[in-house]
């Protein structure tokens, strides 16, 4: 069995399931225009809004442009400077044993799959996910934390990983509860 982005080292796997550790590989790297973009059209909505009103509202105008400004400015500030951050900290892994993700700096986000406790595999891509060639791999289990999703991978990697995933998962042995 061959898994996209598995680490292919001979090791004889631990007969107490795999451990929790930094997974290996980055997301795509057009996640950081995916991202910029989202973040940036988030920001232009409540800016076109203030400014409309700024426009309408005659009494209320300097405060609502300068409210529009100020969003404006904090929406650039953050599609230019979080998208390369997110890319510096997201990683997944999948090898024989189990699924890692990674995400975040100050609160990072560790999560493992062990592949006997996958329940369903999933791909998502939207409209600015496919304009990006982009698709993210959602792995469901049973864990109250909820499930694990792998972003921005090149949507034809996610399709790939999505089918060895469920292949891998009716091979496993466990009942995934």
């Amino acid at each position: 069995m061959q898994i996209v982005g598995v680490d292919r080292e001979d090791r004889v796997p631990d007969p107490a399931g795999p451990r929790l550790r930094p997974p290996h590989h980055r997301v795509d790297r057009r996640a950081v225009a995916w991202w910029r973009t989202r973040l940036l059209l988030a920001a232009a909505v409540p800016v076109a809004v203030l400014g409309v009103l700024g426009a309408l509202v005659g009494p209320a105008r300097a405060w609502l442009l300068v409210a529009a400004a100020g969003v404006a400015a904090a929406g650039l500030v953050a599609g230019f400077g979080l998208p390369a951050w997110y890319y510096r900290v997201h990683r997944w892994e999948v090898t024989d044993d189990a699924v890692y993700v990674r995400t975040g700096f100050f609160w990072v986000d560790s999560r493992i799959a062990p592949m006997s406790r996958i329940q369903t595999v999933d791909t998502e891509r939207g409209p600015l996910q496919r304009a990006f060639g982009l698709a993210a791999v959602t792995v469901t289990t049973a864990s109250a934390k909820g499930a694990l999703r792998i972003e921005a991978l090149d949507h034809e990697e996610a399709a790939e990983l999505a089918e060895q995933l469920a292949l891998a998962t009716q091979k496993t042995p466990g009942d995934a509860t």
